[in-house]
C-alpha cells in the first residue's frame, strides 16, 4: 500500500488550454485517497471535467495544451512518479491502463463484447486464449453485467442497451487492474434504474481500485463519495469529507451551491 494511503496527488497544478490567455484550473492542490470515491462537484465551465481528465493526460490527445505543478501517481510499492514529466506514447498508454477513464456517454468499440474486454489485456500482451477469457470473464462479472451477456460475447457491443454500454466500458477498464478510475459523469445519459446498478457497482469496485467522480447530482455525490471536491472558477473552493462538506462547509459559497442558492 502507498505510504500515506494516497493514490494520487495534484501540487499546485495549472492548466491552460492551447491558445488561451488564461488558465482554465489555477494553482490545484487536491489529495487521491486509495480505495475511497472522490466527488468533484460545481457549476458547469467550472474546471472539474477538464481535472479531470489532467489525471491520465488525455488532454495530450490535443497538442499546445499547457501543464505546471505536479500530478503524483503513487506506486504500489510506494514510490511515486509525477505523470506531467511522461513524454513517450508508449509511457501514455501505460499511464491510460493503470488510470482508466469513463466517460458521459458510454464508449464501447464497435466490435464484440468479448473484444471490447480482451482489447486492453492484448495490448498490455496477453496473448494465451485461456487465460484472456478467464479475465474477460472475471471483469464482467466485476462490472455486474455477465448474467446479461455471457451467451452473446460474440455479439456487437453496440447492440446492448445504455447501461449496460457504460457497464461494459466499467468491465472493459477494470480488467486492467487499473489503481485509479476516472468518471466523467457516468450516469448524465442514463435511466434511474441504470444510474442505480451504475452507481451500486462504483461503490463496490472502490475495495479494488480508487474512484474519482465529476458529477452534477448532488444527491450521488452524498450518497457515493467519501471526500468531496467544491470547484469553482478554476479554484478548488472547498474540499474535506463528504458528510462535511454537506452538512457544515467552512465556504459560503459551497453552502450556497450544496443547497441550490447558487447564481
Amino acid at each position: 500500500m502507498a505510504k500515506n494511503n494516497l493514490v494520487m496527488e495534484l501540487k499546485d497544478f495549472s492548466f491552460t488550454y492551447a491558445g488561451a490567455e488564461k488558465s482554465s484550473l489555477k494553482k490545484i492542490n487536491l489529495p487521491i485517497e486509495e480505495n475511497k470515491i472522490t466527488a468533484m462537484i460545481g457549476p458547469s465551465g467550472c474546471g472539474k471535467s477538464t481535472l479531470l481528465r489532467a489525471m491520465n493526460r488525455i488532454h495530450d490527445l490535443y497538442p499546445g495544451n499547457t501543464y505546471e505543478g505536479k500530478i503524483n501517481l503513487y506506486k504500489e510499492d510506494g514510490s511515486k512518479q509525477n505523470i506531467l514529466e511522461l513524454k513517450k506514447e508508449n509511457d501514455f498508454i501505460k499511464l491510460r491502463q493503470e488510470v482508466g477513464m469513463i466517460f458521459q456517454k458510454p464508449t464501447p468499440f464497435p466490435m464484440s463484447i468479448f473484444d471490447n474486454v480482451a482489447y486492453g489485456l492484448r495490448l498490455s500482451g496477453m496473448k494465451n486464449k485461456s487465460e484472456l477469457q478467464g479475465h474477460v470473464e472475471e471483469a464482467l462479472k466485476g462490472a455486474a453485467i455477465w448474467e446479461e451477456t455471457k451467451d452473446r460475447l460474440n455479439k456487437s457491443a453496440l447492440g446492448l442497451s445504455g447501461g449496460q454500454q457504460q457497464r461494459l466500458c466499467i468491465a472493459r477498464a477494470v480488467a486492467l487492474k487499473p489503481r485509479v478510475l476516472l468518471f466523467d459523469e457516468p450516469t448524465s445519459a442514463l435511466d434511474p434504474i441504470s444510474t442505480g446498478a451504475i452507481e451500486e457497482l462504483i461503490a463496490e469496485i472502490k475495495s479494488e481500485v480508487s474512484v474519482v467522480i465529476v458529477t452534477h447530482n448532488m444527491q450521488q455525490a452524498s450518497r457515493l463519495s467519501d471526500y468531496t471536491a467544491f470547484m469553482y472558477l478554476g479554484d478548488l473552493a472547498e474540499f474535506d469529507k463528504t458528510d462535511k462538506i454537506f452538512l457544515n462547509p467552512k465556504e459560503k459559497l459551497t453552502e450556497d451551491y450544496i443547497t441550490g442558492r447558487f447564481g
